[in-house]
């Protein structure tokens, strides 16, 4: 007999546990160490996770961490806090602190975080820093905070464009020890007007005894410092570059603009229409204050209640169609809903399709033809739907006859095409409006369409149920 043998499957690999970096970086800190073994171990793991565990600590070890934290590391770790948080924490230390740590920062970031400082510690500070970063501070915190101008940073690198190859490369050098952002130089002439770009690699690789003219991008993409953001993005976003100059009205080169503020500036954006889109006059966080909120939610809030009352005073003017017709109140939620749910689809569309500052009149007028034929299609298709279901359920559940049955069926199913394609035409024309007259579309909230086609489908339901079951057929 043939011994056989078995042979045991390999065991599954164990999953590697990721490792705890938040109670290893508390224990470095909250150990005895000397500062310069602490700063020596903490220099093993990333800025982000020693800002998560910031929060974690008690206001004295927070302090402590300050002392023993190099100024470099400490900026590097701010950049990862939101403004709120940040500026909480430079309060926590002394005025020169404070302003050591504020230099460091990038200005546009530095900007953010002393705007929610108090006023008076926000002055003191000011004055702390270098000459040079609170001149830079100022230019930027010139600037509303709906400009390009506030997000700018003056960390590049700036060469002349009388130069040449061996002095840029100088200059490269020189300046790049105190700026993080090398990949682009920005060339200026001696006015200080912005005159184009020169990528690393093309300066770097460029023969000593070559002509700086050769490697100059003129056309090198800006904006101004005074364009607002919410204009701007979808134009920056086209840009492949990643760091893009800011000029002033003269075209004097300011600072520049970053991949990363980019995306930071189009999240703000994204995430105040959204706000706006549910009904609120701007974000919100968990942090905030009950009373802050609700100051936020309420001027929409009264809007709607107003209009809410009209909708309810439209039903009551219907009151004879309901008294002798009681079955037809089961079906108009079903009429509202949809009828909510078109127009908010229509203004999300509309809105998205708004972010491109070169829409023409014929665009507009075929997106506002698109969005009624998509509205009334989608009508007439649940429409019949509604007209055989609801038919059918009054027939055979509710002992109805079957002419009374599919004369309500076929008055839902007409009221959900009218509703709905009128719906869609309101969904597309009030953000449309708004634009038109320089109020951003989003404000055309997604509950205010809503409400409006609430009235459009209660009228039209009660409209179409007076006319046709009471005045045509006689049904009671």
């Amino acid at each position: 007999m043939e011994n056989k043998t078995i042979t045991a499957s390999p065991a599954a690999p164990e999953t590697t546990a990721k490792p705890d970096y938040s109670s290893e970086i508390a224990a470095i800190i909250r150990s005895n160490d000397a500062p310069k073994t602490m700063m020596g171990r903490l220099d093993d793991y990333h800025a982000n996770d020693i800002a998560e565990v910031m929060s974690s600590f008690g206001l004295a070890e927070r302090k402590k961490f300050y002392r023993i934290c190099g100024l470099e590391m400490l900026a590097e770790i701010f950049e990862y806090f939101d403004e709120n948080e940040a500026a909480a924490y430079i309060q926590e230390m002394g005025i020169k602190k404070a302003a050591s740590v504020i230099s460091k920062l990038d200005t546009d970031t530095a900007v953010n975080i002393l705007r929610c400082i108090e006023k008076e510690k926000r002055s003191l500070i000011i004055e702390t820093v270098d000459p040079d970063v609170q001149k830079e501070i100022r230019l930027i915190a010139s600037f509303d905070e709906d400009e390009i101008g506030s997000r700018m940073t003056v960390n590049c690198i700036i060469i002349r464009n009388d130069m040449t190859i061996k002095q840029a490369m100088n200059e490269l050098v020189q300046q790049a020890e105190e700026n993080d952002n090398i990949s682009t130089l920005f060339v200026v002439e001696h006015d200080g007007e912005f005159y184009g770009a020169v990528d690393l690699k093309d300066l770097i690789t460029a023969r000593s005894n070559g002509n700086l003219e050769d490697i100059i991008t003129t056309s090198f993409p800006y904006v101004y410092a005074n364009e607002q953001i919410a204009d701007c993005i979808e134009k920056l976003k086209d840009y492949s570059e990643s760091i893009i100059p800011v000029l002033d009205d003269g075209n004097i080169f300011l600072g520049v603009i970053t991949s990363q503020n980019i995306m930071e500036a189009s999240d703000e954006e994204m995430g105040e229409d959204y706000a706006r889109l549910a009904g609120l006059t701007a974000e919100e966080d968990l942090q905030e204050p009950i009373v802050r909120s609700l100051k936020k939610r309420m001027p929409w809030l009264l809007i709607l209640l107003g209009l809410g009352i009209v909708v309810s005073t439209v039903v009551g003017a219907f009151e004879s169609v309901v008294s002798q017709l009681t079955l037809i109140m089961a079906f108009q939620s079903l009429i509202l809903d949809m009828a909510g749910n078109v127009g908010t689809q229509s203004l999300a569309v509309t809105i998205r399709v708004l972010t491109d500052e070169t829409l023409t009149f014929k665009q507009k007028w075929h997106l506002i033809s698109k969005e009624s034929r998509i509205g009334f299609l989608n009508g007439t298709i649940l429409g019949l739907v509604s007209f055989l279901l609801i038919g059918l359920y009054l027939f055979l559940f509710k002992s109805k006859d079957i002419f009374f049955s599919f004369a309500v069926s076929g008055c839902v199913g007409f009221s959900l095409i009218i509703a709905m394609f009128i719906s869609s035409i309101i969904g597309t024309l009030i953000p449309l409006f708004f634009k038109k007259i320089g109020v951003d579309p989003a404000v055309a909230s997604g509950p205010l369409i809503t409400t409006i086609n609430d009235l459009v489908a209660v009228v039209s339901y009660y409209g179409m149920s007076w006319i046709f079951l009471l005045t045509i057929f006689h049904l009671s």
